[in-house]
């Protein structure tokens, strides 16, 4: 019951997620709603990607975090927004799987107690 509860915020998390990177309902990539102005980094996906070409920027003051480079910009084959909604995509995929499975083993369960306060 507890995962099936985990999976359902983990879907509406990543609903979200796939909204933010779409930019849906008026969320924008150039805000800091996810890096709460901590970080410069915007998107994994984009500085990880297979096929990006990344301009490193040294970092002025007291420079990236835990020896990170700053990407100031990337060339993609692959928009980095459409790869992180597809991977959010795939993550509700998986979490509605373990959903529906966390539904018939709690039915599973629920059916053998039952059968045995009948006896």
């Amino acid at each position: 019951v507890v995962y099936m509860v985990w999976a359902a915020i983990w879907v509406t998390w990543n609903i979200f997620i796939i909204c933010f990177y779409l930019e849906v309902g008026g969320l924008s990539q150039d805000s800091e709603l996810l890096t709460f102005s901590l970080s410069q980094h915007r998107s994994w996906w984009r500085e990880h990607w297979p096929g990006c070409l990344h301009e490193e920027v040294p970092a002025a003051g007291l420079g990236a975090p835990h020896g990170q480079a700053l990407v100031s910009g990337a060339i993609c084959a692959l928009e980095p927004s459409s790869v992180e909604a597809l991977h959010s995509g795939l993550q509700i995929l998986i979490a509605l799987l373990g959903f529906v499975c966390g539904c018939y083993v709690v039915s599973v369960f629920t059916e053998e107690e039952d059968s045995c306060l009948r006896k």
